[in-house]
């Protein structure tokens, strides 16, 4: 597991308040990638963690970046409406 970047935060905390239709909008093919590629990732270790109990240090890398439980299930919520696959 890596650490949470200052862009991985930003993107996280960006889909845990934007409204996706809006994102879906302005999103190019490199934020796309970007977002399937990394964060992606990132969100569907956390989902599993939080989901089926896997340690996977996730959620302590979001509590120190400020990201609380609710912006994470909102960023997965968002992630999943721009069809990213999270499960």
């Amino acid at each position: 597991m890596a650490k949470l970047s200052l862009e991985d935060i930003e993107f996280i905390k960006i889909l845990a308040t934007s409204d996706s239709t809006i994102l879906q909008l302005g999103m190019n093919d490199a934020t796309k990638s970007q977002l399937n590629d990394r964060i992606g990732t990132v969100l569907r270790e956390y989902y599993r963690e939080n989901t089926m109990g896997f340690p996977t240090g996730w959620n302590q890398e979001f509590e120190k970046a400020g990201i609380s439980e609710d912006d994470g299930k909102a960023a997965i919520a968002c992630a999943r409406r721009l069809g990213i696959d999270i499960s």
